[in-house]
């Protein structure tokens, strides 16, 4: 008898522990920087806006709903269009978002404009020391206009955000039913709301109305396994994107250079190639001063492949992969807080 009612107080506990768990909510903690999903028209229907006009109470409070799916709390770390953003913003967002980590939430929201939501993300992407789920989302309307795409766009995020399928996938992106890579993902529309891709791999999942399919994660190093993770410098290395065309002048490479860059990417022609004018002071600003140089493309899918078109060995150039012009920069700047040597930063851009 007694281990029947030993049996009976241990299936109770069981069932109770479970109950629990399935009802405590995860605490998604939403750190708000600005951007068209907090932007705001003078007048309805109008075409332009202005960013960052509604602060972070304002969003969590315009999905009334998004309290069902996890613990919700929020601060204000800027209040820019993400043409704004910046280094000092990007190194202030990623000590927070470690903080918060650290602490008892089981996820992070970061609010952002599109513009350059892919280069925050990938930044995060390196830096943040946890496998706790970090999700950037946006919109590509403001708050107050006909059919805004902002309070499903968050709603979604939270959801993902909230969801152990999240976990040690690195930092999402969550835009039009769409989860996506840091690494991998795209803006590549002006205006549609469909505007971000993933085009080398296309999605991590999808997300309708907190509804989540996940698909196979990337076997790139991220967060917790990068070198980077936890890193805080007080500044990053100036790194310069300079888009190759026909007829090339070499004289923005040179200014660049003396401007204070220690690092340049192309957006090169094809195969992240130049002009010769190009590739020879490029190459002699290398071997004097150390300059780091990526090859990255202006196109918007391929591989840039080292010593494919161009002779990186010999020049002492490294090769951007699969990472576009902008990924490029970010991945350049946080090379540059370790090394100089164009070896170890090409080890870099094949693991990240």
């Amino acid at each position: 008898m007694k281990k029947i009612m030993r049996y009976v107080c241990m299936s109770i506990l069981v069932f109770a522990s479970a109950s629990y768990a399935a009802d405590k909510k995860m605490k998604i903690h939403i750190l708000a920087t600005g951007g068209t999903i907090a932007g705001a028209q003078m007048k309805q229907g109008e075409y332009g806006y202005k960013s960052g006009t509604f602060k972070v109470e304002d969003l969590i409070a315009a999905v009334p709903n998004m309290g069902d799916l996890a613990e919700l709390s929020g601060e204000q770390v800027a209040n820019i269009g993400s043409q704004d953003m910046s280094d000092e913003v990007w190194l202030k967002l990623a000590k927070r978002v470690n903080e918060v980590l650290k602490s008892d939430a089981d996820g992070v929201v970061i609010t952002h404009g599109t513009d350059t939501m892919e280069e925050t993300a990938f930044f995060l992407n390196l830096v943040v020391k946890s496998d706790k789920p970090v999700v950037l989302v946006g919109s590509m309307r403001p708050a107050t206009a006909i059919s805004a795409d902002g309070p499903g766009n968050l709603y979604n995020a939270v959801a993902v955000a909230a969801s152990p399928g999240a976990k040690k996938r690195g930092v999402l992106v969550v835009m039009n039913d769409e989860i996506h890579q840091a690494r991998a993902v795209e803006k590549m529309n002006t205006t549609n709301v469909e505007t971000f891709h993933s085009p080398e791999r296309g999605p991590e999942g999808l997300v309708n109305t907190g509804k989540i399919s996940w698909f196979e994660s990337s076997n790139k190093k991220h967060t917790t396994n990068s070198e980077f993770a936890g890193a805080n410098p007080n500044k990053l290395p100036r790194v310069d994107i300079i888009y190759a065309h026909s007829n090339m002048s070499p004289d923005l490479i040179e200014s660049a250079a003396k401007a204070g860059a220690k690092g340049i990417v192309i957006a090169g022609v094809g195969d992240g190639n130049m002009n010769q004018a190009s590739l020879t002071i490029l190459e002699r600003l290398q071997k004097k001063n150390g300059l780091l140089v990526i090859r990255s493309t202006r196109l918007p899918t391929g591989l840039v492949l080292r010593n494919n078109e161009v002779d990186d060995d010999k020049a002492g150039f490294v090769a951007s992969g699969e990472f576009n012009p902008a990924k490029s920069r970010v991945l350049a700047q946080l090379a540059l807080t370790k090394t100089t040597d164009p070896k170890k930063v090409q080890e870099m851009f094949e693991k990240y």
